[in-house]
């Protein structure tokens, strides 16, 4: 049964359609319920935590003494979380998700445990690079999940609901997580939220090792010494791709190093890291990812164009605005709160059923209201254009996204097998994680040698003193190009005629 076949619970009429009960379905539906509520809840808590930390985080810093160390808070997370990526692809594949969404799950909640305990900076990031890890092994596994426990007219739905998850948090999140932190303490902020795990984990667990667990082909009874010796070979890991993750999330970091220490001796472990970096990047992603090849691979691309063309603006708007039109830093960050209800309203229009049939068509579409708000935020460096413009701009950028980003998931799950969705899911994550890295850099790199490293200074005097509008200009044009080409690869993302017809 591949990803998109229907399950036992679907039957479809002799015609090949689906009988009305059966289409009259939905990821609430008394089959589906515990499982989505359970799945989607998990997919809650981890966006509230990466909304509310980023909050206490300084607070936290600066207690442990730890300010100079505070970048590799957030470098720790995302080198782990991409080791745990592909390990959780190579588990899922062969062993069923059900482990490495236990495991990732308790790695999650470990991490939040010891950095919130910590006495020390070393051991707050240790529990960040802990918690990373465990949250690359969630994120895939329910990729997994959805491919393998949902019929394929389902997982636009529970995609969108994924994406919807997103919404209070990213509004709630930092406002909740300032006044925890302002009358309880910094530490409450990781401690308090493993705790809310357990009851979507006792809710989703029976549903998704009923539906989703064990090796796809079912050959999951007697000892391994029993069963085939095929069967043995899929249960196996991939040792070489263990080492390409290794490599990834060492040259990540490595990169990430010399980034934020800009001495001409940094160059040494920037080289490094891009030798270790590059091949296993080529390594772990489809082939022909890179020369935007037809389906799958162009599919995973698109995913790392439009996440980290859109990313890596973003990280600028809220400074733009305060050094440049001289916005408190609240209202600045309100300016990107409307986006996540339009990229929950583009995530629910892609899952229609009757839009279906034009998704890569919304996929252009998306990408170029993606392009279009990112070329147009830089316009409030005008002192004549509104401020709230931004706000404007950014919701229909985030729309766009809505579109793109899930659809890029449904597609993904498409185009993979049961026995390969976890390895493409990893596949898709890496992507997404690697192009934030390499777009951020090259950003930042363009801001700083245009004299953007003393805007943030000069705002704390005087909104505009020591501004350097063109240092915004060199970050969001061309990351708004960047997003135009992701428009051209939207064109590219059917599978090629004769790939199509052997499926």
């Amino acid at each position: 049964m591949t990803a998109l076949e229907p399950s036992d619970t679907d039957v479809a009429d002799p015609d090949g359609s689906f009988s009305g009960a059966e289409r009259d379905e939905t990821v609430l539906s008394r089959s589906y319920r515990a499982l989505s509520v359970g799945i989607v809840s998990v997919v809650l808590l981890i966006a509230f935590e990466a909304t509310a930390v980023g909050t206490a985080m300084p607070v936290a810093a600066r207690e442990l003494d730890g300010v100079p160390l505070y970048a590799f808070a957030f470098s720790g997370y995302f080198t782990t979380s991409l080791f745990g990526m592909v390990l959780s692809g190579q588990w899922s594949d062969r062993r069923g998700p059900l482990g490495a969404l236990t495991t990732g799950i308790a790695s999650f909640a470990a991490g939040l445990l010891l950095s919130g305990t910590a006495g020390a900076m070393w051991l707050f990031i240790l529990g960040r690079a802990v918690q990373g890890f465990g949250g690359g092994l969630v994120i895939v596994a329910l990729y997994v999940v959805v491919g393998r426990a949902y019929p394929g007219r389902l997982q636009p739905a529970i995609m969108a609901a994924f994406a919807a998850s997103w919404v209070v948090p990213s509004i709630v999140g930092p406002l909740a997580s300032g006044a925890v932190t302002e009358h309880l303490g910094w530490r409450w902020v990781f401690v308090g939220i493993p705790v809310l795990v357990v009851f979507p984990l006792a809710l989703a667990l029976p549903q998704i090792r009923r539906r989703a667990a064990g090796p796809v082909d079912g050959a999951v009874g007697g000892s391994v010494s029993e069963k085939p010796a095929r069967v043995r070979r899929a249960a196996s890991f991939d040792r070489r791709r263990i080492r390409l993750a290794l490599g990834i999330s060492l040259g990540a970091g490595l990169l990430q190093y010399a980034a934020q220490d800009l001495r001409w001796l940094s160059l040494v472990p920037g080289v490094v890291g891009a030798v270790l970096l590059v091949p296993a990047a080529l390594g772990l992603l489809p082939r022909g990812t890179y020369r935007a090849a037809r389906g799958l691979p162009s599919v995973v691309l698109l995913r790392g164009v439009a996440a980290g063309s859109f990313i890596a603006a973003e990280s600028f708007v809220p400074l733009m605005l305060v050094t440049q039109r001289g916005l408190s830093p609240t209202l600045a960050g309100f300016s990107l709160a409307a986006g996540g209800g339009t990229w929950a309203l583009g995530s629910w229009v892609q899952s229609r059923a009757r839009v279906a049939p034009y998704r890569e068509r919304l996929m252009t579409l998306g990408m170029v209201l993606v392009a279009a708000a990112i070329a147009a935020a830089p316009s409030v460096l005008i002192e004549s254009v509104p401020a709230w413009t931004v706000a404007v701009a950014w919701a229909v950028g985030c729309f766009g996204m809505g579109l793109v980003i899930s659809s890029t998931s449904v597609l993904l799950l498409k185009l993979s097998g049961p026995e390969e969705a976890g390895t493409n899911s990893a596949a898709l994550q890496i992507s997404d994680g690697l192009s934030n890295v390499i777009l951020l850099a090259a950003g930042g790199a363009a801001f700083a040698a245009l004299g953007g490293g003393t805007v943030s200074h000069a705002a704390t005097e005087a909104a505009g003193a020591g501004a350097h509008p063109a240092a915004f200009a060199a970050v969001f044009l061309p990351m708004a190009g960047v997003a135009l080409v992701g428009a051209w690869v939207t064109t590219r993302l059917r599978a090629p005629r004769a790939e199509v017809a052997d499926g």
